[in-house]
C-alpha cells in the first residue's frame, strides 16, 4: 500500500512482518511487530527521532507491505525467512562465515581420503572442528598429510581407479594406492595414525618436529626453525581446539558477539553432552548504528529460525549470551515448539556459564582479527583455489599440475601456439613451451589448436614424465573439441582432464556438457583459470611479435648486398630491430661475427645514416 500517513491508521493490529519497498519494488527492509500499525507508524512520528539509517531508508520508501501472522513466534520466523530471500540493504547483513573449516576423514571408504571441507554431511565421515585459527590448522595439516602421504585424488578406490599415478605420486605425496604400489592394511593404518592426531593424539609427531626444528637450529637454518616452529603451533592448535570443553548444563549454544566500527562477528558454540562439538561463525556488515541486542537478536532468529532444519535438528536445552536479547520470550517459545521441548534462553551473570560466554567472546575476536591475518597464508590460497576448482568442475584428482594452450597469429600469418604451466597453482617457467604451427591452416584457430596439443603431448608421453591433470585451452566450445579430438586420436588420456575458457562472459566449457558453467565472479577457481589462460594467451603473443619483428627486420635488410639469413639474424639478436641497427655505431656493428667495418659502412648507407 502507498505511505498514505491516513491509510496507516487502518493496518492491523495483530503481529505480523512488515516489508518497506522502493519505487521499484525492491525490498529495502523487512521487520517484524507485536502490533503491524504501532510498530509502521513509529516511523511516521518524527524524523528526529530516527537513528541516521532510518531517516536514509524512508526518504527511499515509495511503499509498504504487511503480512499478517497468527503470533509473535511466527512473526519472527516469518521474518528471518523473509530476510534470507530478499537480503534488504537497510537490514542488518549477517552472513555465514566460510573462512573456519571441517577437517573431514572419509572412513566410510576402502581408502579414505583427508580433505577440508565447510559441509558437514552425515555420510559417515569423521568431521573435525570448525577451527578458529585457520592459518596454523592448514599448516599442521599439511604437514600431517606429507608425513603420512595420504590420497587427494577422488576416484571411488578399488573399483575405479586410473591407468597410471598422478603427480602426488612423482613429487612424494602419495604412494599411489590407485595402482597398487600401497596395500590397502597399510593405508588404513596410516590413517588412523591421523585420525588420532586429528583427535588430539598430537605428542609423538609434535616432539618429531621439535627434533628436526633443533637440529636445523644448529646448522644454522633459521628458515627452517621458524617454519617447524610454526608447525608445531599448528599441532598445538589440532590439538587444543579437539580439547573436551566441560560445561555444567550439558547440551548449551553459547553465542559470543565482538565489533569494530562498521564490522561485527558472531560464533555460536556447540556443546552436547558437556563436550564442545563444533562452531558456526557468522560475520555482520554495516552495522556502525546497531545495538548489541539488535545484532543478538539478528544472528539468533536467523541462526535457529531462518529456514535452518538442520540446525533445529539439534536445539540445545539452554541458549547462552552477552547480552539480554530482545524478544527473548518468543524466541524461547518459537525454540520450544521446535524442538518438542523447553529451551531457554539466558545471560549468565557468574560461574562456569560467564565463563563459556568469554570463551564464545574471545572466538568472534579472534574471527575479526584473523580475516586479515589468514590472507599472509598465499600457499594455503592456492590450495583452496586448487580443491574449489576440483569441487566447482567435480575434477577426479586435484589439478595440481595444469596446462594451458592459446594460439596467436597475424591475419593468419606467423601462427603460434603456447603452453605455460602451473603446479599447485603457482607458474613453472622452466616448463613454458612455445610452438610454430606446421600446418599451413591459416586463420583456423581449431586446426592449430589441435596440431599444438597433439605434439605437445606426443611428446610429453614420450619423455615418461607425469602428464597434466587439467588441460586449460584458451577459447570455446571449438577449440575445447579440437583439443579432444587430439587427445583421444593420441590414446591412452584419458584421465586427463579438459576444458575450456572464454574469454568474453568467462564462461567454462567441459567435454559432454552442452552447457557452460559459470563460476561466481570471486571465486577462487574462476580466478586460477583466468590466471593460467591470460598467462597462456601472454606468451603466445610474445613470440608471435617476435617473429613478426624477425620478419620484418628480414625483409627490411634483405637487400642488402651481403646481409644474408645468417647475418640478418646475428643482427636481430644484438639490436632488435631495424631501428636498433640504425641507431648502432659503425664499431657496434663491425664488432658483430660475420661482419668488418666495410660491410657495417655499407649496411648504414643502405638505411640512410
Amino acid at each position: 500500500m502507498p505511505l498514505d500517513p491516513k491509510a496507516l491508521a487502518h493496518l492491523s493490529t495483530k503481529p505480523g512482518v512488515y516489508l518497506f519497498r522502493d519505487p521499484g519494488g525492491t525490498v529495502l527492509y523487512v521487520g517484524k511487530a507485536k502490533s503491524l500499525r504501532s510498530r509502521v507508524r513509529s516511523y511516521f512520528r518524527g524524523v528526529g527521532d530516527l537513528s541516521v539509517k532510518n531517516r536514509e531508508m524512508m526518504r527511499h520508501v515509495e511503499n509498504v507491505e504487511t503480512l499478517v501472522v497468527g503470533s509473535e513466534v511466527e512473526a519472527l520466523i516469518l521474518e528471518a525467512n523473509l530476510i534470507k530471500e530478499h537480503r534488504p540493504r537497510f537490514n542488518i547483513l549477517l552472513r555465514d562465515d566460510k573462512t573456519y573449516p571441517y577437517v573431514k576423514v572419509t572412513v566410510q571408504e576402502p581408502f579414505p581420503r583427508v580433505f577440508v571441507t565447510r559441509t558437514v554431511r552425515n555420510d559417515g565421515a569423521r568431521y573435525f572442528g570448525p577451527y578458529t585459527s585457520v592459518g596454523s590448522m592448514r599448516q599442521a595439516l599439511e604437514v600431517v598429510k606429507r608425513l603420512h602421504t595420504v590420497r587427494s585424488c577422488r576416484y571411488d578406490l578399488p573399483r575405479e581407479a586410473p591407468e597410471r599415478p598422478c603427480l602426488d605420486y612423482h613429487i612424494g605425496r602419495c604412494l599411489a594406492p590407485c595402482v597398487g604400489l600401497q596395500t590397502r592394511a597399510s593405508y588404513r593404518a596410516m590413517v588412523d595414525e591421523i585420525l588420532g592426531i586429528l583427535e588430539g593424539d598430537t605428542e609423538s609427531l609434535r616432539r618429531d618436529v621439535e627434533a628436526r626444528m633443533r637440529e636445523a637450529s644448529v646448522r644454522l637454518d633459521f628458515e627452517t626453525a621458524a617454519r617447524l616452529r610454526d608447525v608445531v603451533h599448528g599441532l598445538d592448535t589440532l590439538a587444543r581446539e579437539q580439547r573436551v570443553q566441560k560445561a555444567h548444563g550439558g547440551d548449551l549454544d553459547v553465542v559470543g558477539l565482538a565489533r569494530d566500527g562498521r564490522l561485527a562477528a558472531g560464533v555460536v558454540l556447540r556443546i552436547r553432552g558437556g563436550l564442545l562439538l563444533g562452531r558456526q561463525s557468522m560475520r555482520f556488515g554495516s552495522v556502525a548504528d546497531e545495538s548489541d541486542e539488535d545484532l543478538i537478536g539478528s544472528l539468533l532468529g536467523r541462526y535457529y529460525l531462518g529456514g535452518g532444519d538442520a540446525r533445529r535438528s539439534d536445539l540445545p536445552r539452554e541458549v547462552l549470551l552477552p547480552v539480554a536479547a530482545p524478544d527473548r520470550d518468543v524466541l524461547e517459545q518459537a525454540l520450544g515448539e521446535a524442538a518438542g521441548r523447553r529451551v531457554v534462553v539466558a545471560m549468565p551473570r557468574r560461574g562456569d556459564k560467564v565463563r563459556l560466554v568469554e570463551l564464545a567472546a574471545d572466538n568472534a575476536r579472534h574471527l575479526l582479527e584473523d580475516r586479515v591475518t589468514a590472507m599472509a597464508y598465499a600457499s594455503d590460497r592456492a590450495e583452496d583455489a586448487l580443491y574449489s576448482l576440483q569441487d566447482e568442475l567435480d575434477l577426479k584428482v586435484v589439478p595440481r599440475l595444469m596446462v594451458c594452450f592459446d594460439v596467436s597469429h597475424t591475419q593468419g600469418a606467423e601462427t603460434v601456439a603456447s603452453a605455460v604451466v602451473f603446479q599447485n597453482g603457482e607458474p613453472r617457467k622452466a616448463d613454458y613451451r612455445h610452438m610454430r604451427i606446421r600446418g599451413d591452416w591459416g586463420n583456423d584457430d581449431f586446426r592449430s589448436m589441435h596440431e599444438a596439443v597433439s605434439r605437445y603431448f606426443r611428446r610429453r608421453r614420450d619423455e615418461g614424465g607425469p602428464l597434466p591433470d587439467l588441460v586449460v585451452i584458451d577459447g570455446g566450445k571449438g577449440q575445447l573439441g579440437a583439443a579432444t579430438q587430439a587427445l583421444a586420436e593420441l590414446g591412452g588420456l584419458e584421465d586427463v582432464h579438459v576444458l575450456a575458457l572464454a574469454k568474453r562472459e568467462e564462461e567454462v566449457y567441459l567435454p559432454g556438457r552442452r552447457d557452460a558453467v559459470r563460476l561466481d565472479r570471486k571465486n577462487r577457481a574462476l580466478h586460477l583459470l583466468q590466471r593460467i589462460r591470460d598467462e597462456a594467451h601472454r606468451f603466445a603473443v610474445t613470440y608471435n611479435r617476435k617473429l613478426r619483428r624477425r620478419r620484418t627486420l628480414r625483409s627490411d635488410l634483405g637487400d642488402v648486398p651481403g646481409i644474408g639469413p645468417r647475418r640478418q639474424q646475428e643482427l636481430l639478436r644484438r639490436f632488435g630491430s631495424v631501428r636498433g641497427v640504425r641507431e648502432a655505431t659503425r664499431d657496434e656493428i663491425a664488432r658483430l661475427p660475420g661482419f668488418s667495418e666495410a660491410l657495417a659502412s655499407r649496411l648504414l648507407t643502405y638505411l640512410g645514416r
